[in-house]
């Protein structure tokens, strides 16, 4: 009888683990009123209409409450504060991502020269970018330790496209030359770069405030937009369950809090967040937070967006109720408590299991961790032979290349996720990876 399959790939909530009770009681609290106070108040609007294009501002109010007092925690004066207008609702992480890069960049005619990308890299946002535009245009960058990135191979290839830019009649074109009819001034920025600063998918790392500060910075001097992904820094394990955490401040908040003032400032990050890995990935609500309104309301602008209004108008409210009576936080306590014991079950059983030598990180947070075989071992053989005989389903590290600037990640190394497998799951299958392992360094006369 085969053994049913233990997958360590899939990065969502097991079922047992999405809150239906939770979510039917927040839709009764917004559809069983026959009216709300807000249906025909144009900055909300009814729940089963037409949004306004940038979301309901009750439930923006009730993100910056969330963030701005139960999460961060900042002071009533503190310029890292959020505000209502600095929210641009949308429909997940995912399609906020394209949104971003539709909105804010040009590489079609070469205004947008390059795309930089944290490697390895959460392994979908390559169709994404190839979408916007970037085929060809993809560079990877290399993160440095578990806190750092590589800013000489940023700084050396933002210095070489500086220096092609000036001998190229292309580059520098105005922008404003494909944006014909827009009342809106828009902000086109000359680079992007995508990042996951909080527990990174898939590498687990957490960039240092020094390192955020650094790339801001650096961004501010190439005219460069930072997309940070900031989906899991919520999902610390590392405080208790029963209060929400304190992240470390997103790079949204540190821009905002140091740019410089003016009616034309739009700043050079971006948070593209999501309640996806906080209550439910079906529910398809997100939101962007940029450091004024400029940037929010430009992401608001797209045509799609003004023809359909925010494109998660009855899902955003649910949300905002399940925020506003506190089931949120009450989801987000249950998770981490869950996640917190899957990461132990996950970390006892690799250093019980795997080779001696493997590079093993801590799992403080978010779903995964990303571990390297010893440099004997060859990874995509022993993945390969670890589906056939044992039914058990690794993410190799080859799924997790920057297209067209490949590390050959998937030589020694793996991610591995939590979200989706219970603790003895995780035990099995990792004793089951270990006997691989074992098996793959006899055949291949590999010390031991």
């Amino acid at each position: 009888m085969a053994n049913k399959e233990i997958n360590f790939f899939k990065g969502h909530p097991s079922s047992r683990l999405l809150p239906r009770e939770e979510i039917v009681r927040a839709t009764a609290a917004v559809l069983g009123p026959e009216t709300r106070e807000y249906d025909n108040d144009p900055y909300n609007r009814h729940p089963l209409t037409y949004g306004s294009d940038e979301g309901a501002l009750w439930v923006r109010e009730q993100i910056c409450e969330f963030l701005n007092d139960q999460v961060f925690r900042f002071d009533g004066g503190s310029p890292a504060r959020t505000q209502p207008d600095y929210l641009n609702l949308d429909n997940g992480a995912s399609y906020g991502m394209l949104n971003i890069l539709l909105q804010t960049t040009l590489p079609h005619n070469g205004y947008t020269r390059q795309a930089f990308i944290i490697t390895p890299t959460y392994f979908l946002i390559n169709d994404c970018l190839t979408d916007a535009g970037f085929n060809g245009k993809l560079t990877a960058i290399n993160e440095k330790g578990h806190d750092s990135i590589d800013f000489e191979s940023l700084l050396a290839a933002l210095d070489q496209h500086e220096a092609s830019a000036q001998t190229d009649s292309e580059a520098g074109s105005d922008p404003t030359a494909m944006i014909q009819g827009s009342k809106l001034t828009k902000k086109i920025y000359k680079y992007v770069m995508y990042c996951i600063p909080t527990f990174a998918n898939p590498s687990g790392n957490t960039y240092s405030l020094e390192t955020r500060r650094r790339l801001i910075d650096i961004a501010r001097k190439y005219d460069m937009l930072v997309i940070t992904d900031d989906v899991y820094d919520i999902l610390d394990y590392t405080s208790a369950a029963d209060q929400l955490p304190s992240p470390p401040l997103r790079m949204v908040h540190l821009d905002r809090a140091t740019a410089a003032v003016g009616a034309d400032s739009f700043g050079n990050t971006v948070s593209n967040a999501t309640f996806s890995k906080l209550i439910a990935p079906g529910l398809r609500f997100g939101y962007h937070e940029t450091i004024n309104a400029n940037l929010a309301r430009q992401l608001s602008k797209g045509g799609a967006n003004v023809s359909g209004g925010t494109p998660s108008q009855l899902n955003s409210m649910i949300v905002g109720e399940l925020l506003r009576s506190g089931a949120a936080q009450r989801c987000i306590a249950y998770l981490r408590s869950v996640y917190s014991e899957r990461a132990a079950a996950l970390t006892a059983a690799l250093k019980k299991y795997m080779p001696a030598g493997t590079e093993i990180p801590p799992l403080n947070g978010g779903y995964f961790s990303w571990i390297t075989l010893p440099p004997a071992y060859n990874a995509k053989e022993i993945g390969s032979a670890l589906a056939q005989k044992c039914n058990v389903i690794l993410a190799n590290g080859s799924n997790f290349e920057v297209v067209g600037d490949e590390k050959n990640w998937g030589q020694s190394s793996f991610r591995l996720s939590i979200s989706f497998l219970e603790p003895d799951q995780i035990e099995k299958g990792i004793e089951l990876f270990g006997a691989v392992c074992k098996d793959h360094a006899i055949t291949n006369n590999i010390a031991m």
